[in-house]
């Protein structure tokens, strides 16, 4: 594997990590590696610290063998996405707390603030319509919604929020912009 893109994503998911965007045992980063193929965080893996040893390359053209159940469990979300939006290069399956409450009682992020108004403007909330069959269906209809819409982040009620990028960076200030932007929102209903 890459040592530099390892790095890189180590930093990105200690940063990550640090702001509670991932938890001890939830949330999941990936890199496309070659057109067909992509490394993401192991099941086990803390995000925090996390390592070579702590990523798996997998193929989306081969059958799925045992890497495939040492990968996250949100490996099949991951690999939908790559397979249907070529300018996919990076996800992310984070829970961002302000971002992820906001998104039980509203329908629509409406920023209000500068940087949410100006890079995000207004991020629909999708509703999965219930979780006793969603491990099933995420996979097909996460990618499908992406595939859809040209917004790179997807708030799922409940669940938490999606996101892909061609750049890591832009990815991850987009996670950024859109916690803060909901973390606002909250604070201002306060009064």
């Amino acid at each position: 594997m890459d040592t530099h893109l390892i790095n890189e994503l180590k930093h990105i998911s200690n940063s990550m990590f640090n702001k509670n965007y991932f938890g001890v045992f939830h949330g999941s980063i990936s890199a496309k590696i070659t057109l067909n193929s992509f490394i993401i965080n192991k099941k086990e893996s803390i995000l925090d610290e996390v390592n070579k040893d702590d990523f798996i390359e997998l193929d989306c053209n081969t059958e799925k063998d045992y890497r495939w159940k040492d990968a996250s469990t949100d490996v099949d979300i991951h690999q939908a996405i790559y397979s249907n939006l070529l300018n996919a290069k990076y996800i992310s399956y984070t829970m961002p707390p302000y971002a992820t409450a906001y998104s039980l009682n509203h329908d629509i992020v409406v920023a209000k603030d500068y940087y949410g108004l100006t890079l995000l403007d207004t991020v629909h909330i999708y509703d999965p319509k219930g979780f006793k069959d969603w491990e099933n269906r995420a996979a097909d209809e996460i990618s499908q919604y992406l595939k859809n819409n040209s917004n790179h982040l997807l708030l799922i009620k409940g669940f938490g929020l999606i996101s892909y990028d061609r750049d890591l960076t832009e990815m991850v200030k987009k996670v950024a912009i859109l916690e803060n932007s909901c973390r606002l929102l909250t604070i201002n209903s306060l009064n």
